[in-house]
């Protein structure tokens, strides 16, 4: 794993920060945690990549708060492209 930021899917809409500090605060510090209000998904930074490896071994594919989580490594957005639609 090159970075230390996960995603973090298939989250309770209602989930707050709180809630995943703790969750993943057992497998090393976070940096921060970024929830995507609304749309049950969020980011969270490790401070670095082995803790962010440990996490995401460790808690992909488990039950938390009722629903089984996706733990992944981060990538960054990717770029979209502007569409012209040629208006007459």
């Amino acid at each position: 794993m090159q970075g230390s930021k996960l995603y973090v899917g298939n989250l309770v809409y209602a989930v707050n920060n709180d809630e995943l500090e703790e969750l993943f605060g057992a497998y090393g510090s976070i940096k921060q945690i970024n929830i995507i209000e609304g749309k049950g998904f969020g980011f969270v930074e490790m401070s670095n990549s082995a803790e962010a490896e440990k996490a995401k071994e460790a808690l992909n594919g488990t039950q938390f708060k009722g629903r089984t989580i996706r733990v992944n490594e981060a990538h960054p957005p990717k770029t979209r492209q502007k569409r012209d639609y040629g208006r007459y």
